[in-house]
């Protein structure tokens, strides 16, 4: 068990410069995910793209965010945070404005490739110092919180997305949005107000520890496969609706329900995670999640297509902040940025794998196996942490 003593008395929580890295998150997915579900219909219809084709322009934006990953760590570890959190958020601005300029399949596959480097350092840097800002009594309980401002996002863009688009029928207002709330986002960022902390400046300059948290390689890998689910499914969900179930805009309200089981479960699980219950989050969350995909690839149906976005929901909202909370738990504070970026390394690798063959299997032998092959994967990331992971972990936490 790794269950602790709830302190007598819990520090401040919604500290000022946590709720300014917490709207500027919002900002960061919300700009993110008015697009993103939208995209493959936008390469379809504006440059007539088939379905491997849009697997392999989408899945380069998670390949250069996977690349800048290691890095980012490095660098919010080695220099000032607010330095590189400003530079990585103003470089996710600016990309906004490539695809609006971008007139070609071959130009947007370029920019939205390059986007992905600094939305990868940007992530990075925003939920680091979300960690630092916060009391070490509050850590885990507001790692669970500040991932609400990614589901409340997600929750909120493609249903607005979608509603702009069936109002407007253009793509290009939906940019111009994306490129004004990110910069929302950075001008809120500015306004931070960090202490100074000790850099890392004692370790080799040639060490793999600096771009990766080693000693994390299990979880890493079980995050891998459950990230490989997520992607096939939020990438091609949307395009399969309207194809196979005739489900126009439906896409909308399954990531609304996605959202809201999302929400759901981080408010009962931050209580949980404050009272030490990491591993047993973690595997209530993957347990719940395994269903979810099942359902999703067993039923072709509004009933299985709906139902498992709420369940999903509620698995993922249970255990990616276990599982954060594990990465940044097996590390010292001196390597918190590495931590953190090792977490959404296992998650990019696995979602950029899930986009990319998900295309492929989509194109040649259906929608059907492509959602399958995410259920096979998500069990072995199951059986992987109750097989492993959970007592690898309990034996090799710092705290």
């Amino acid at each position: 068990m790794d269950t602790l003593e709830e302190p007598v008395k819990l520090e401040k929580l919604w500290n000022s410069n946590y709720v300014k890295v917490w709207v500027a998150n919002f900002m960061i997915f919300f700009s993110f995910m008015l697009l993103t579900p939208l995209l493959p219909l936008y390469l379809k219809d504006t440059f007539g793209a088939d379905k491997q084709a849009i697997g392999i322009v989408l899945s380069g934006y998670t390949l250069f965010a996977l690349l800048i990953r290691p890095f980012s760590g490095f660098f919010v570890d080695s220099f000032p945070r607010k330095v590189v959190l400003l530079i990585c958020y103003g470089l996710f601005c600016v990309f906004f404005g490539g695809y609006l300029a971008a007139g070609s399949l071959l130009l947007f596959a370029i920019v939205r490739t390059l986007h992905g480097a600094p939305f990868g350092a940007t992530t990075v840097a925003n939920s680091t110092v979300a960690i630092d800002v916060l009391h070490p009594s509050r850590r885990a309980e507001g790692i669970g919180y500040y991932g609400l401002s990614n589901n409340i996002a997600s929750a909120i863009a493609p249903a607005l997305a979608i509603y702009i688009l069936h109002l407007t029928n253009s793509y290009e207002l939906l940019f111009w949005i994306s490129l004004l709330t990110s910069a929302v986002g950075f001008a809120i960022n500015a306004t931070l107000k960090l202490n100074t902390r000790e850099l890392v400046k004692d370790k080799p300059k040639i060490s793999l520890d600096r771009f990766f948290l080693l000693k994390g390689w299990s979880e890493a890998l079980t995050m891998v496969c459950f990230a490989f689910s997520y992607g096939v499914l939020a990438t091609y969900v949307a395009i399969y609706g309207k194809e196979e179930l005739g489900i126009s805009g439906g896409s909308a309200l399954f990531f609304m329900l996605l959202s809201i089981g999302l929400i759901l479960s981080r408010l009962v699980g931050s209580r949980t995670l404050r009272q030490g219950k990491i591993t047993q989050n973690a595997a209530v969350g993957v347990s719940i999640s395994v269903f979810g995909y099942l359902l999703f690839a067993a039923l072709h149906n509004p009933i299985g297509y709906y139902g498992a976005a709420l369940v999903i929901g509620l698995g993922n909202g249970h255990m990616w902040p276990a599982y954060q909370t594990m990465f940044i738990n097996l590390a010292p504070h001196t390597q918190r940025g590495t931590a953190n970026s090792s977490v959404l390394i296992s998650w990019d690798v696995g979602v950029g794998l899930g986009i990319l063959v998900g295309g492929v299997l989509s194109e040649h032998v259906g929608y059907h196996l492509a959602f399958w092959a995410a259920w096979i994967l998500n069990v072995v990331g199951v059986v992987g942490f109750f097989a492993y992971v959970r007592q690898s972990y309990l034996r090799n936490r710092l705290r």
